[in-house]
């Protein structure tokens, strides 16, 4: 049982554009786990003491604060939960040290200067967005969330939402290491690839924890068939906190280049993005805001 709310005021440092944070984080809700309403991204958490609830709302401009409310099981797991509600929001980034490089770019600079302090959404459980970006590989948004949310109601363990709205939290690594390969259903090459990642988690040979050495879980996910260079960097940037972390075959991040004049092929783009490190992270945002998707637009 959900225990009385708590009322947390996260502070970051200012600016903070908040449209692809929050619209990616929206655009890729998965049914049951995440949800958008009335100006705020809500989400389940796995927590040690038990399930609990976030509710992020955009913040004020000019405030420097997240207002967020949380409900726990037990009150213990507040540090717990609001570590995971900063990893979410990229709310330790420090946007002056990243605009001081990106602005340097000719290229970056305006982007920078019409959007300043965009972040890199994150995630509350690096497991579980290794799971779905595996699921998401070489498919729609739409069919990604779908097919998470089939194994969310297959798998997950129900919870009970005070406010309403939220009724699982996404299924373990473990639990996935059981699940009838039936239940995924996907092209067989993804599905292995989804049970080789699972049992691996599960098994403890892959390590995404909070503080893991992100240079062996590189070495980790690229060891195992069926998940590519894409998946692993796009892990390294969203649920590891690698913030120079670059994905030049990402269609989104090649079309961007093609518009802006830089170099259009994988190989020469990581060339010219040495300009742009320790920040690369910070600039795929950029470059993916070119573009029309539902990821670089503030939720309605």
């Amino acid at each position: 049982m959900l225990l009385t709310p708590v009322e947390v005021a996260l502070p970051f440092r200012e600016p903070l554009f908040p449209d692809n944070l929050f619209g990616h984080l929206v655009a890729t809700a998965v049914p049951g786990v995440e949800e958008w309403r009335d100006g705020a991204y809500r989400c389940s958490l796995r927590l040690p003491g038990g399930p609990g609830v976030v509710t992020l709302p955009v913040p004020d401009a000019g405030s420097g604060v997240v207002r967020a409310r949380l409900w726990l099981t037990d009150p213990a797991d507040e540090a717990a939960a609001v570590a995971r509600c900063r990893s979410l929001l990229d709310l330790d980034a420090d946007p002056a040290a990243v605009g001081a490089v990106l602005a340097a770019d000719p290229v970056l600079a305006p982007l920078l200067h019409a959007a300043p302090g965009r972040r890199v959404p994150g995630t509350a459980h690096p497991d579980e967005f290794a799971v779905r970006a595996v699921l998401g590989q070489q498919v729609s948004t739409a069919a990604a969330r779908t097919h998470a949310g089939r194994l969310v109601q297959a798998c997950g363990d129900p919870i009970q939402d005070p406010d309403g709205g939220l009724t699982h939290l996404f299924p373990t690594p473990d639990r996935l290491a059981e699940v009838d390969p039936a239940v995924l259903a996907l092209p067989d090459a993804r599905r292995q690839a989804v049970l080789r990642l699972v049992r691996a988690l599960a098994g403890g040979t892959l390590d995404l924890s909070p503080g893991c050495d992100v240079e062996q879980a590189r070495r980790a996910l690229l060891a195992l068939p069926g998940i590519g260079p894409w998946t692993v960097e796009t892990v390294a940037m969203r649920a590891l906190g690698d913030r120079d972390a670059f994905v030049p075959t990402d269609l989104g991040v090649r079309a961007a280049a093609v518009a802006l004049g830089l170099p259009p092929t994988p190989a020469a783009l990581v060339r010219a993005a040495r300009a742009w490190q320790p920040w690369r992270a910070y600039a795929v945002q950029y470059l993916w805001a070119t573009g029309t998707h539902a990821v670089n637009l503030l939720p309605t």
